[in-house]
């Protein structure tokens, strides 16, 4: 009989550095892209939020246990839906990028802090600190574009530059993108940072020999 303390190929790190490189490619695309309409800004959350739900479904069978892998499917299938509306192309308006990425950082948020919280409580630590911080951090991009007006235009001229527009959506892009640079550099650090080795369980001598 194989002991349940067996360490696993995959371990917590990898789930963290594989979220970090994804959302570190969505804030470059954001960033140094100059357009911030809509269909940009939507195209690049679909391919943030299907990689994102196929880390975590793949986490929810390679890292996480049984009684551990609740919170992980949920956050796959929130992401995974997500990025499956956003990715029509008919779809890509103003209107659905604020309903799809504002219901999607609500959602995925509570289930992401709850879930960190529940583990606290049950005693496990790895990924908690985690789950706590970026469930605040979903939620608070689900607030802030809650409060950016949708309909907003502001014409501006730059000297030597020329004359442009700021709109409500150029706006909520950049927050994504924000958001997205934010969950990169934490998850990085906390996946390179080092950590203490987990105490191994002992193992009975009839466990042993079974």
């Amino acid at each position: 009989m194989t002991s349940s303390s067996t360490p696993r190929a995959f371990d917590v790190r990898h789930l963290q550095l594989a979220r970090a490189a994804f959302a570190a490619l969505a804030a470059i695309m954001v960033t140094f892209s100059s357009d911030h309409s809509a269909p940009l800004g939507l195209g690049v959350f679909s391919g943030f939020a299907l990689a994102t739900g196929l880390v975590f479904a793949l986490a929810a069978w390679l890292v996480f246990r049984r009684e551990e892998r609740m919170i992980p499917v949920l956050l796959a299938s929130v992401s995974i839906l997500a990025g499956l509306v956003s990715s029509v192309g008919a779809w890509r308006t103003t209107g659905v990028f604020f309903g799809v990425v504002i219901a999607w950082a609500l959602v995925s948020g509570l289930i992401e802090l709850l879930g960190a919280l529940r583990d606290r409580k049950a005693g496990r630590t790895a990924g908690v600190r985690d789950g706590v911080l970026i469930g605040i951090l979903s939620l608070v991009l689900a607030a802030v574009l809650l409060l950016t007006p949708m309909q907003y235009t502001l014409d501006y001229d730059i000297t030597g530059a020329g004359s442009f527009t700021l709109t409500g959506i150029t706006i909520a892009v950049g927050l994504f993108g924000g958001y997205a640079a934010v969950v990169a550099v934490f998850l990085a650090i906390a996946g390179f940072s080092p950590r203490r080795p987990e105490p191994v369980a002992a193992v009975s001598p009839e466990e042993a020999a079974s």
